[in-house]
């Protein structure tokens, strides 16, 4: 058997007796030497070469005793080490030139509290194996932790580096030690060398982000962190600790004001690219954090983002719906942008497909009037859903490639809306409430907004959603779609997977894209939009395709009804602008028309004016649509002495009437 010691400060840590004033004087560490590794009567041949002493043992070797060995490890990781030492001892006693066998007695002396001995059992295994890393590392534990000696222990740790460099699970223990003696440089020394050699290892991501922390590097712990969450599950404890980390640094780095100035400058690129102004206007009467209004869609000249201040990270909102307006623009020059529209006959479809689901709440005793409003909310809930979902995803990858110091921000406020996303698809009242299949929908548009952000960040809300195999199947499917699309995006693609996903989830039904240029060419006022229904009543002659669409759908519903679909229409017209008004303006139009009324109105007569309701002309079945509609609202039980034939033509209307 042949040992070969470097002859070095480390050595001189296992035989300090080998030097006389500081110096190495050979022939007493011949002397140390031939003692210690004597054995059963024979002397070890020692030789000094160089800065090397070479030990030749003439002793057979001793076989192993693997059946004790395996006994002895069992032991010590239940516990019992009362039990496992004797054993321990005695495979020592049998073949003391087997290093392993010391360094497992210095772990338990170690794990006992006796950490004197502890260090004496390590020190023989280092004499016999120079090179047994987890007892050098060991070593350096023991100095660090018990002994305050953070010198001693780097020059264990040191060695244990130079016998097996590409250990980078040795080198993080050795770092985590360091960081818990708050030698946080030498920590991050072996942090950075662990990460080098894997970057895969959580461990170390997880130990950087708390050293960044403890050195108020904000910024570092917070990426450090994410990293540590794309690497572990979110069962495992340090995903836990990491999300901790995360969160709680990024509300830290929103208080950064400089985002205003990014905000600014994004702004004004906007401006110059879609020739109008674009203003940021804080109103706490949105229902959403923020909100775009486009200038066109307002009759405007200036673009506006709406916001509310108090919840945190609304600067990204801000930014999200700037990104949106980016979007419009370049699909805009290129003449290929779409609007998201949805009627009164997409809803009155969608209603229909709940009726089952609406009889059975009826069934409970949840009010009419309740289940009315709580259709309308599924139905601008979904279909916000429908047209948000695809088009965010390349928003927020957009925004988080372009502006790292946004991603605070981003995070944050994505952590709130997946986590009322999920609150949305899994709260138990929500879920015995919900029609199955608009739930499964919006969980569905949950899950791909949930992959996304783990994606992102590394935060695991996919298995909070609870989704079935199909529902997280098709989730997948999607940001697969997705992910092929945003490789070489082009203007207005997004709208694409709009439809796209809309056709496979059976809900194309609720909306329609219409091509934005044509829409708007094709529009008229609310004043020429009346005059066109009273020429043409059904469309007969219009060439509008979306309006064609919509009638073509109206008719279908109601064929077999005798309806006066033009008065339907003015009716729609009234009662969306009188439902909110008092009872003074109601009765000063209805009584105005009572008094017309005596001399008598005509349904195919045109040129009725009322002060009321100035600069309005109006038609015989326009007049009486709107005398009809007043009176309901004024008086319900007067409106029946107007004798008018219009009953099934106001139920039709109040539920095309957008709220």
């Amino acid at each position: 058997m042949i040992i070969i010691h470097n002859i070095d400060d480390f050595f001189l840590e296992l035989f300090p007796s080998a030097t006389v004033n500081g110096e190495v004087d050979e022939e007493k560490l011949k002397v140390l030497l031939s003692d210690y590794y004597e054995y059963g009567g024979y002397k070890p041949a020692i030789s000094i070469k160089g800065n090397q002493v070479v030990i030749e043992i003439n002793i057979p070797k001793i076989s192993e005793n693997d059946t004790d060995y395996r006994k002895i490890i069992t032991l010590c990781e239940k516990g019992k080490f009362s039990e496992a030492k004797p054993l321990l001892k005695e495979l020592i006693k049998k073949n003391p030139t087997n290093s392993e066998y010391y360094r497992i007695l210095g772990q338990i002396h170690s794990d006992e509290g006796n950490q004197t001995e502890a260090i004496n059992q390590l020190i023989d295994a280092l004499c016999w194996d120079p090179k047994n890393k987890w007892a050098l590392i060991m070593m350096g534990n023991i100095f660090a932790r018990h002994q305050n000696d953070v010198e001693t222990a780097m020059k264990y740790y040191d060695q244990a580096v130079l016998v097996d460099p590409s250990n980078n699970i040795a080198l993080n223990n050795i770092g985590a030690v360091l960081m818990e003696n708050q030698k946080y440089k030498e920590a991050k020394k072996y942090f950075d060398k662990a990460i080098s050699i894997n970057t895969a290892y959580p461990n170390t991501h997880y130990a950087l982000a708390v050293l960044a922390e403890k050195e108020n590097d904000l910024v570092t712990a917070f990426e450090k962190g994410c990293d540590t969450l794309k690497l572990v599950d979110s069962k495992n404890t340090m995903y836990k600790y990491a999300l901790e980390i995360v969160t709680n640094v990024s509300r830290r780095l929103i208080e950064n004001e400089k985002i205003n100035d990014i905000v600014k400058s994004y702004i004004q690129r906007l401006e110059n690219q879609s020739g109008k102004k674009v203003l940021q206007i804080q109103d706490d009467s949105i229902p959403t954090v923020a909100k775009l209004e486009v200038a066109e869609n307002y009759n405007r000249q200036e673009h506006i983002i709406k916001f509310k201040s108090n919840r945190p990270g609304y600067q990204h909102l801000i930014m999200h719906e700037l990104v949106h307006l980016d979007f419009i623009t370049q699909a805009r020059k290129t003449g290929n942008n779409s609007l998201f529209t949805s009627t009164q006959h997409h809803k009155q479809g969608f209603i229909r497909s709940l009726e089952k689901d609406l009889l059975r709440l009826s069934k409970e005793g949840i009010p009419e009037e309740s289940l009315a409003r709580f259709a309308e909310e599924l139905f601008s809930g979904i279909n916000r859903q429908i047209f948000n979902t695809p088009i965010d995803l390349f928003i927020e990858d957009f925004l988080f490639q372009n502006y790292k110091e946004l991603r605070p921000f981003q995070f944050i406020s994505l952590y709130i809306m997946n986590q009322e996303g999920k609150e949305a698809v899994t709260n138990p009242k929500v879920v015995d409430l919900s029609p199955k299949g608009v739930l499964s929908t919006s969980k569905i548009y949950n899950l791909v907004n949930a992959i996304h952000f783990k994606n992102l960040y590394g935060v695991d809300f996919v298995t909070q959603m609870k989704g079935s195999p199909f529902e997280l199947k098709q989730a997948e499917k999607f940001i697969a779609e997705y992910q092929d699309y945003s490789k070489d995006k082009e203007p207005a693609e997004e709208y694409e997977l709009v439809q796209n996903w809309a056709n496979d989830l059976k809900v194309s039904g609720y909306f329609e894209l219409v091509d934005e240029s044509k829409y708007r060419n094709q529009r008229l006022d609310p004043l020429e939009l009346l005059n066109e229904i009273e020429k043409d009543p059904f469309d007969i002659n219009t060439q509008n395709p979306l309006r064609e669409k919509e009638l073509e759908i109206f008719l279908k519903n109601h064929e077999d009804q005798d309806i006066n679909m033009a008065v339907v229409m003015y009716m729609v017209s009234a009662l969306e602008k009188y439902q909110n008004a008092s009872i003074s303006e109601l009765q000063k139009v209805a009584v105005e028309i009572a008094m017309l009324g005596t001399q008598g109105i005509s349904p195919d007569k045109k040129g009725y004016k009322i002060a009321a309701i100035p600069n309005v002309e109006f038609s015989g079945y326009h007049l009486l649509a709107f005398y009809y509609v007043t009176w309901k609202l004024f008086n319900p039980e007067m409106h029946k002495m107007l004798q008018l034939p219009f009953d099934k033509e106001y139920e039709l209307a109040k539920t095309l009437v957008k709220r």
